[in-house]
């Protein structure tokens, strides 16, 4: 394995343009959740008996988990694989992964009915071990705790307590093995509750391998994060790209997405689902939607060239994080059929806590990596 580059905080003024339109979207998002704890969901949202989950569980929770995979994508190819040339890009992909899936584990407070009631998945009493639901939330659960523990080096060095850190090294090990398998087991479930809607969900997103489909999409999504996070990261920072890491990374998330596709696709005939697809109406042009940009990163980052091109990383990683965010909302909400009479669309509210959602996690992001040591030393990274 490779050594490790020295990193450092980039330092700068926390208050810019970025910040402050973060800031109005919170402030936005907190007035939302003010009037739905105190009045209610039907107060802020268009959720009904037909569409119990809506924007907060689907982009919040499913995506927002699923784009927050980047840090176990990473540490497997590190870790497990032994491409200790990827090593720099741990931390920042295991900042973006804790922040998304600290805040699905908070959004989901937000669509629970009962919300006071949340504690009961962390006491065995009330567990049920035949629930794909429950599974998913006590793993995302420890997760997050996990992901927590994986990041804290970053602050005993920030705060110089290095006998800690010591210390914490020694059993590191243990979380970064459980943080490669938790994400594998609840990335799944949540197709698996999928399954469990039968025949309201379209033939085109209903498949017994669907687990299988949003586990491999995750690992995509995670690996296009990184591409995404690091160019513009780069960008708004003005420091060099890491090309010479991004674009290897680029050629194994291609690699990746060959088996995703060929797995899709045989699913897709071998149930004879295809007629759904060029039926006439929004679900079949949706379908396609979500298809192209799956296979647009072979259009964008193919070849070596390609892969030493900046805009093109940024777009391919773009296109895979669209892709599989797609994927969800057509299961979950697009091709997701209830019976007549029913429909949902989200609210302005709804829309505003999504913002401030993503909000938070750009500001985390922006105040985490200006104030400790996250991102490589740049002129580590140029020797490099």
């Amino acid at each position: 394995m490779s050594a490790h580059l020295p990193t450092a905080p980039v330092g700068g003024k926390l208050i810019n343009s970025t910040t402050v339109v973060c800031g109005v979207l919170i402030a936005l998002m907190l007035a939302v959740l003010a009037a739905r704890f105190t009045l209610g969901l039907g107060a802020v949202t268009n959720l009904n008996d037909g569409y119990a989950w809506g924007l907060w569980v689907v982009v919040d929770v499913l995506i927002g988990s699923a784009l927050a995979c980047g840090g176990f994508s990473v540490a497997m190819m590190v870790y497990i694989f032994n491409k200790g040339e990827y090593h720099p890009l741990v931390r920042p992909a295991l900042l973006t992964s804790l922040f998304g899936y600290t805040l699905a584990g908070v959004g989901v407070m937000f669509d629970l009915g009962r919300y006071w009631n949340f504690w009961h998945i962390l006491w065995p009493g009330y567990w049920n071990l035949n629930s794909a639901l429950f599974e998913t939330a006590l793993c995302i659960s420890i997760y997050i705790l996990v992901m927590w523990i994986e990041f804290s080096p970053v602050f005993m060095e920030k705060w110089g307590l290095n006998v800690a850190k010591k210390k914490l090294g020694k059993v590191l090990f243990f979380f970064i093995a459980l943080g490669t398998v938790l994400p594998m087991m609840h990335q799944s479930s949540i197709g698996t509750l999928l399954i469990l809607m039968g025949g309201q969900v379209n033939p085109l997103w209903q498949t017994p391998i669907v687990p299988l489909l949003y586990l491999l999409s995750a690992v995509l999504m995670g690996y296009g994060v990184v591409l995404f996070e690091s160019c513009l990261a780069s960008a708004a920072y003005r420091r060099e790209i890491e090309t010479h890491m991004l674009g290897p990374m680029a050629k194994v998330m291609l690699g990746m997405l060959g088996v995703y596709l060929a797995v899709r696709v045989v699913d897709l005939t071998v149930r004879g689902a295809w007629g759904n697809a060029f039926s006439f109406g929004l679900v079949a042009i949706f379908f396609w939607i979500e298809m192209i940009l799956f296979c647009l990163p072979f259009v964008l980052v193919s070849t070596v060239d390609a892969r030493r091109n900046p805009a093109r990383l940024f777009l391919g990683g773009t296109a895979i994080m669209l892709a599989g965010s797609l994927l969800r909302i057509n299961g979950y909400l697009i091709g997701y059929d209830t019976g007549p009479g029913w429909h949902y669309f989200p609210s302005i509210p709804e829309l505003l806590v999504t913002f401030g959602m993503t909000a938070v996690a750009v500001l985390g992001f922006i105040v985490v990596t200006r104030l400790f040591p996250v991102l490589p030393r740049e002129e580590a990274t140029a020797a490099h």
